[in-house]
C-alpha cells in the first residue's frame, strides 16, 4: 500500500464522520489561530535581530539568542506534550489486509514531521537567519545553523513520542514531563550542570563548524528508529483483544443512599471519577483550581481590582463544575447506548449530575475560606460566586452538554487532552465565566462592590428557586437529542 492510499483513507474517514459538520467548524477555529500564532512567530523574527541589538548594543544578537536555546527547547518539549496531539491513524481495519506494519508504522512517524509544532517556529528562525546573512555572517553557517534548529525541532517531535508513551503508563500522565522539564531546569538553575552553556556552545560549535551538524542528525535517526521499532511492537491485532487485569479498590459509597432515587447514577459517577485515567487526573485539578487566587490575591495590583474577585470565584469554586460539566453526558459515551437502553427516568440521570456538581461548589468554597486572611471581600465575593455557581451555572453548563456530539476515551490522559472537545466547549466558556464577570464588573461600576456582591448572589437563588422548572426544560433538551448522541457516540 504506497503513501497516498493512507492519505486518501484519512481524507474519507474526515468527510464521512458523523461528527463531520462539527469537526469543519472547529478546524476553521483553529485555523483561525493558526494564522495568529504564525502572524506573532513571523513579527517576533523580524524584529528579534534589530531588537536585540538595540536592547543590547555591546552584545552579539546571534551569541544572545544561542544562549537562550535551551529555555527554548525546554519549553518546547512542556508545550508539545500539553498540545500537540501525535498523528494516529485507525489501523485496526488494516491489520488483517496484507499491509506491512512497517509502511503503517513509517506513515505514521513520517506524518508527524508535518505537524504545525514544526512549522511554526520556521517563520521566526528563518526572518532571523536572513537578518544574520545580510548583517555579513557567514552565509554556510547560517543555513547550517538554520538547519539545526529544524533537525532540533524533528529531535523534539519524536522525543513527544516517546515521553507519550510512557506517560500512558502512568496514573499521573503529566508526571514524566514535569519531572524531566523540572530536573533539567533545576540542573540549569542551581549551577550543576550549565546546560544553557553547552546548548549554545553546541549550536555556535555548528554554526563555526558545519560538519558537526551530523551530531544531531544522528540523534534523530536514532530516536526515528526507536520510536519505529516501539511502534511496531505494539501494531498487533491480538493486542486490541488482550485486556488488562488492574485490582479495583472498592470504596463506601453507603453515604449516597440518602439522596435517594438518584444515588445509583452518583455512583456510578464517583467510580468513574476515580477509576479512569481520563477522570481521575482530572480530579487533581481541583487542587490547582483551588490555589487559583494565590496566583492574585498576595499580588497589590489586585488588591484595587475587587471587581475581580467574583471572576477568581466563580473559578475557584466552579473547577470541578467547568472540568467535568462540559463533557456531561460525553462520560458515559462508552455505554450510552446501553444506559439509554434501560428502565431509567432521564431527569434522575441529570439530577445525578447537578448535585454532584453543586455539592462540589460548596465543598470548594467551605476550602477556599482561608483566603478570606487577604481580606473579608474576597470570602463575600466567593460567597456570592458559589451560589452564582449553583443556581445558574449548573444549569448553563447542562444545557450546553445537551449539544455534545463527541465521545470520550476514558483511558486517555486528561492535561490538555481535548479529544471530546467541540464548538460547545469553547461557546460555553462565554456564560460559564465572562458573563458573571460582565455582570459583577457592571453592577460594581454602577454601585460598589457589596451591591454587586448581592445581585450575583440573587441570580444564583433565583436559579435554585427555578431548578425544577429549569431541570424539565433542560431534560426535554436532552430527551430530543437522545438519538444524535447515540449515533454521534457510536462514531470512532
Amino acid at each position: 500500500m504506497k503513501l497516498k492510499h493512507f492519505i486518501n483513507l484519512e481524507w474519507k474517514k474526515f468527510f464521512r464522520s458523523a461528527s463531520f459538520g462539527k469537526s469543519l467548524a472547529l478546524n476553521i477555529l483553529m485555523i483561525f489561530l493558526a494564522l495568529y500564532f504564525i502572524a506573532i512567530f513571523l513579527i517576533m523574527g523580524i524584529a528579534l535581530f534589530p531588537g536585540l541589538k538595540k536592547a543590547f548594543p555591546d552584545d552579539d544578537p546571534f551569541i544572545i539568542l544561542n544562549g537562550v536555546m535551551f529555555f527554548y527547547i525546554l519549553a518546547d518539549v512542556v508545550m508539545r506534550f500539553f498540545f500537540q496531539k501525535l498523528p494516529v491513524m485507525a489501523v485496526k481495519p488494516l491489520l488483517p489486509l496484507p499491509v506491512k506494519r512497517s509502511k503503517v508504522v513509517n506513515y505514521v512517524l513520517r506524518k508527524s514531521a508535518f505537524s504545525f509544532f514544526n512549522f511554526l517556529p520556521l517563520f521566526a528562525f528563518v526572518p532571523f537567519s536572513v537578518f544574520l546573512i545580510s548583517n555579513d555572517y557567514s552565509t554556510s553557517g547560517v543555513l547550517v545553523w538554520l538547519l539545526t534548529v529544524i533537525i532540533v525541532t524533528l529531535i523534539i517531535n519524536f522525543l513527544n513520542f516517546i515521553i507519550e508513551s510512557y506517560a500512558s503508563e502512568t496514573e499521573l500522565s503529566f508526571l514524566p514531563v514535569i519531572v524531566l522539564a523540572g530536573g533539567l531546569f533545576a540542573l540549569n538553575h542551581f549551577n550543576i550542570i550549565s546546560l544553557a552553556d553547552l546548548v549554545a556552545n553546541g549550536f555556535i560549535g555548528i554554526y563555526e563548524n558545519p560538519i558537526l551538524v551530523l551530531v544531531p542528525i544522528l540523534i534523530l535517526i536514532g530516536l526515528y528508529i526507536i520510536n519505529f521499532k516501539q511502534l511496531k511492537q505494539k501494531l498487533y491485532l491480538d493486542s486490541s483483544l488482550k485486556t488488562k487485569v488492574t485490582e479495583v479498590n472498592a470504596a463506601n459509597l453507603e453515604w449516597t443512599k440518602r439522596f435517594g432515587d438518584i444515588a445509583p447514577f452518583m455512583q456510578l459517577d464517583l467510580k468513574l471519577l476515580w477509576r479512569n485515567k481520563r477522570s481521575k487526573s482530572s480530579i487533581w485539578l481541583l487542587l490547582i483550581g483551588l490555589l487559583y487566587g494565590l496566583f492574585f490575591y498576595p499580588n497589590p495590583i489586585y488588591a484595587d481590582m475587587p471587581w475581580f474577585f467574583a471572576f477568581i470565584g466563580i473559578f475557584v469554586t466552579g473547577i470541578f463544575l467547568i472540568n467535568f460539566g462540559q463533557f456531561i453526558p460525553a462520560w458515559d459515551s462508552g455505554y450510552y447506548k446501553l444506559l439509554m437502553s434501560q428502565n431509567i427516568k432521564y431527569e434522575e440521570y441529570l439530577k445525578s449530575k447537578f448535585t454532584l456538581m453543586a455539592l462540589s461548589v460548596v465543598i470548594l468554597f467551605v476550602l477556599s475560606i482561608p483566603y478570606v486572611y487577604f481580606g473579608w471581600k474576597i470570602l463575600v465575593a466567593h460567597f456570592a460566586a458559589a451560589v452564582y455557581n449553583i443556581g445558574v451555572n449548573t444549569h448553563v453548563i447542562m444545557y450546553g452538554g445537551s449539544f455534545n456530539r463527541k465521545k470520550i476515551d476514558l483511558n486517555q490522559r486528561a492535561a490538555f487532552n481535548y479529544q471530546g472537545t467541540g464548538a460547545v466547549q469553547w461557546i460555553i466558556g462565554i456564560p460559564l465565566m465572562l458573563l458573571p464577570l460582565a455582570i459583577f464588573g457592571i453592577t460594581y461600576w454602577i454601585g460598589n462592590f457589596e451591591i454587586a456582591c448581592v445581585v450575583l448572589t440573587v441570580l444564583g437563588v433565583i436559579g435554585i428557586v427555578l431548578h425544577q422548572k429549569l431541570m424539565r426544560f433542560i431534560t426535554q433538551k436532552y430527551i430530543d437529542s437522545k438519538y444524535k448522541m447515540i449515533d454521534a457516540f457510536s462514531q470512532d
